[in-house]
Protein backbone atom coordinates (compact mmCIF):
# COMPACT_ATOMS: atom_id res chain seq x y z
CA UNK A 1 0.00 0.00 0.00
CA UNK A 2 3.14 2.20 1.21
CA UNK A 3 4.61 1.88 -2.25
CA UNK A 4 1.27 2.75 -4.54
CA UNK A 5 1.37 6.16 -2.25
CA UNK A 6 4.74 6.92 -3.64
CA UNK A 7 4.20 5.49 -7.21
CA UNK A 8 0.95 7.86 -7.32
CA UNK A 9 2.70 10.48 -5.40
CA UNK A 10 5.39 10.78 -8.08
CA UNK A 11 2.85 10.23 -10.77
CA UNK A 12 1.27 13.65 -9.52
CA UNK A 13 4.55 15.37 -8.74
CA UNK A 14 6.16 14.30 -12.49
CA UNK A 15 3.10 16.24 -14.29
CA UNK A 16 3.00 18.87 -11.90
CA UNK A 17 6.44 19.64 -12.66
CA UNK A 18 6.10 19.39 -16.37
CA UNK A 19 3.07 21.62 -16.26
CA UNK A 20 4.18 23.93 -14.35
CA UNK A 21 7.67 24.61 -16.19
CA UNK A 22 6.29 24.14 -19.69
CA UNK A 23 5.14 26.97 -21.77
CA UNK A 24 3.44 26.52 -25.09
CA UNK A 25 1.18 23.72 -24.57
CA UNK A 26 0.76 19.89 -25.83
CA UNK A 27 2.92 19.84 -28.31
CA UNK A 28 5.79 20.99 -25.91
CA UNK A 29 4.93 19.00 -23.23
CA UNK A 30 4.64 15.73 -24.79
CA UNK A 31 8.34 15.37 -25.71
CA UNK A 32 9.07 16.25 -22.06
CA UNK A 33 6.89 13.07 -21.04
CA UNK A 34 8.47 11.10 -23.25
CA UNK A 35 11.96 11.93 -22.02
CA UNK A 36 10.38 11.34 -18.13
CA UNK A 37 7.93 8.43 -18.42
CA UNK A 38 10.01 7.10 -20.97
CA UNK A 39 13.97 7.54 -20.84
CA UNK A 40 13.92 8.60 -16.75
CA UNK A 41 11.88 6.26 -14.84
CA UNK A 42 11.41 3.54 -17.94
CA UNK A 43 7.74 2.99 -16.88
CA UNK A 44 6.83 2.84 -20.32
CA UNK A 45 8.76 2.21 -23.32
CA UNK A 46 9.00 4.46 -26.09
CA UNK A 47 6.42 2.49 -28.88
CA UNK A 48 3.71 2.60 -26.44
CA UNK A 49 4.69 6.99 -25.25
CA UNK A 50 4.27 7.16 -29.45
CA UNK A 51 1.01 5.42 -29.56
CA UNK A 52 -0.39 6.67 -26.17
CA UNK A 53 0.20 10.58 -28.09
CA UNK A 54 -1.14 9.12 -30.92
CA UNK A 55 -4.38 8.00 -29.15
CA UNK A 56 -4.27 12.03 -27.24
CA UNK A 57 -4.07 13.92 -29.83
CA UNK A 58 -7.25 12.34 -31.65
CA UNK A 59 -8.83 12.74 -28.75
CA UNK A 60 -11.71 15.84 -27.85
CA UNK A 61 -9.76 18.31 -25.63
CA UNK A 62 -5.79 19.47 -24.90
CA UNK A 63 -3.29 16.25 -25.98
CA UNK A 64 -1.59 17.31 -22.78
CA UNK A 65 -4.17 16.53 -20.52
CA UNK A 66 -5.15 13.41 -22.89
CA UNK A 67 -1.87 11.82 -22.70
CA UNK A 68 -1.15 12.92 -19.45
CA UNK A 69 -4.27 10.52 -18.63
CA UNK A 70 -3.36 7.40 -20.35
CA UNK A 71 -0.18 7.50 -19.23
CA UNK A 72 -1.26 7.82 -15.98
CA UNK A 73 -4.01 5.33 -16.44
CA UNK A 74 -0.72 2.89 -18.10
CA UNK A 75 1.24 3.41 -15.41
CA UNK A 76 -1.11 2.74 -12.68
CA UNK A 77 -4.77 2.41 -13.54
CA UNK A 78 -7.45 4.79 -12.82
CA UNK A 79 -6.31 6.37 -9.68
CA UNK A 80 -2.83 6.84 -11.48
CA UNK A 81 -5.06 8.74 -14.03
CA UNK A 82 -6.55 10.51 -11.73
CA UNK A 83 -3.11 11.72 -9.96
CA UNK A 84 -1.41 12.59 -13.72
CA UNK A 85 -4.02 14.98 -14.83
CA UNK A 86 -4.36 16.52 -10.98
CA UNK A 87 -1.05 17.14 -11.71
CA UNK A 88 -1.30 18.53 -15.32
CA UNK A 89 -4.28 20.70 -14.89
CA UNK A 90 -3.25 22.03 -11.49
CA UNK A 91 -0.26 24.44 -12.40
CA UNK A 92 -2.05 26.26 -15.64
CA UNK A 93 -5.07 26.70 -13.41
CA UNK A 94 -3.07 28.37 -10.13
CA UNK A 95 -0.94 30.86 -12.84
CA UNK A 96 -3.66 31.97 -14.68
CA UNK A 97 -5.76 32.33 -11.45
CA UNK A 98 -2.86 34.58 -10.66
CA UNK A 99 -2.19 36.37 -14.04
CA UNK A 100 -5.99 37.41 -14.15
CA UNK A 101 -5.34 39.44 -11.12
CA UNK A 102 -2.79 41.30 -12.45
CA UNK A 103 -3.83 41.25 -15.98
CA UNK A 104 -4.35 44.97 -16.35
CA UNK A 105 -1.15 45.84 -14.76
CA UNK A 106 0.85 43.40 -16.79
CA UNK A 107 -1.29 43.88 -20.38
CA UNK A 108 0.86 47.10 -21.32
CA UNK A 109 4.48 46.06 -19.49
CA UNK A 110 6.89 46.21 -22.42
CA UNK A 111 9.54 43.72 -20.57
CA UNK A 112 6.24 41.30 -20.12
CA UNK A 113 5.35 41.63 -23.59
CA UNK A 114 9.29 40.82 -24.65
CA UNK A 115 9.30 37.96 -22.42
CA UNK A 116 6.65 35.96 -24.16
CA UNK A 117 8.01 36.75 -27.12
CA UNK A 118 11.14 35.28 -26.37
CA UNK A 119 8.78 32.19 -25.03
CA UNK A 120 7.34 31.81 -28.51
CA UNK A 121 10.43 31.46 -29.81
CA UNK A 122 11.78 28.47 -27.66
CA UNK A 123 8.32 27.29 -27.85
CA UNK A 124 9.41 27.01 -31.46
CA UNK A 125 12.22 25.23 -31.05
CA UNK A 126 10.81 22.57 -28.65
CA UNK A 127 7.81 21.86 -31.32
CA UNK A 128 10.74 21.43 -33.97
CA UNK A 129 12.92 18.74 -32.27
CA UNK A 130 9.38 17.09 -31.46
CA UNK A 131 9.19 16.77 -34.80
CA UNK A 132 12.65 15.86 -36.06
CA UNK A 133 12.53 13.29 -33.35
CA UNK A 134 9.57 11.46 -34.25
CA UNK A 135 10.41 11.79 -37.83
CA UNK A 136 13.99 10.48 -37.33
CA UNK A 137 12.16 7.35 -35.85
CA UNK A 138 9.34 7.10 -38.54
CA UNK A 139 12.67 7.05 -40.89
CA UNK A 140 14.22 4.44 -39.19
CA UNK A 141 11.34 2.01 -39.08
CA UNK A 142 12.06 2.48 -42.58
CA UNK A 143 7.96 2.38 -43.60
CA UNK A 144 7.52 4.42 -46.64
CA UNK A 145 4.27 4.80 -46.06
CA UNK A 146 4.06 6.79 -43.13
CA UNK A 147 6.92 8.84 -44.47
CA UNK A 148 4.62 9.81 -47.04
CA UNK A 149 1.61 10.16 -44.48
CA UNK A 150 3.96 12.79 -42.70
CA UNK A 151 4.99 14.79 -45.82
CA UNK A 152 1.55 14.87 -47.45
CA UNK A 153 -0.12 15.81 -44.24
CA UNK A 154 2.30 18.61 -43.54
CA UNK A 155 1.57 19.71 -47.28
CA UNK A 156 -2.15 19.30 -46.85
CA UNK A 157 -2.09 21.25 -43.06
CA UNK A 158 0.51 24.02 -43.85
CA UNK A 159 0.39 24.62 -47.60
CA UNK A 160 -3.30 24.07 -48.18
CA UNK A 161 -4.32 25.48 -45.00
CA UNK A 162 -6.46 22.43 -44.50
CA UNK A 163 -7.62 22.35 -40.93
CA UNK A 164 -5.89 19.66 -38.56
CA UNK A 165 -8.21 18.07 -37.18
CA UNK A 166 -9.16 16.88 -40.57
CA UNK A 167 -6.07 15.47 -41.44
CA UNK A 168 -5.30 14.21 -38.29
CA UNK A 169 -8.72 12.51 -38.58
CA UNK A 170 -8.54 10.94 -42.01
CA UNK A 171 -4.87 9.63 -41.47
CA UNK A 172 -6.46 7.64 -38.62
CA UNK A 173 -8.92 6.27 -40.75
CA UNK A 174 -6.39 5.56 -43.07
CA UNK A 175 -4.06 3.89 -40.12
CA UNK A 176 -7.57 1.75 -39.21
CA UNK A 177 -8.17 0.56 -42.86
CA UNK A 178 -4.91 0.17 -43.26
CA UNK A 179 -4.60 -2.43 -40.27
Amino acid sequence: MEKDKKLYLKLFLSTFYLSAFTFGGGYVIVPLMKKKFVEDLKWIDEKEMLDLVAIGQSAPGPIAVNTSILVGYQVAGVKGAMCSISGTVLPPLIIITIVSFFYNILKENVYVNAALQGMQSGVAAIICFAVYKMAKDIFKEKKISQVIIMILAFIVAYFLKVNVALVIIIAALYGVIKK
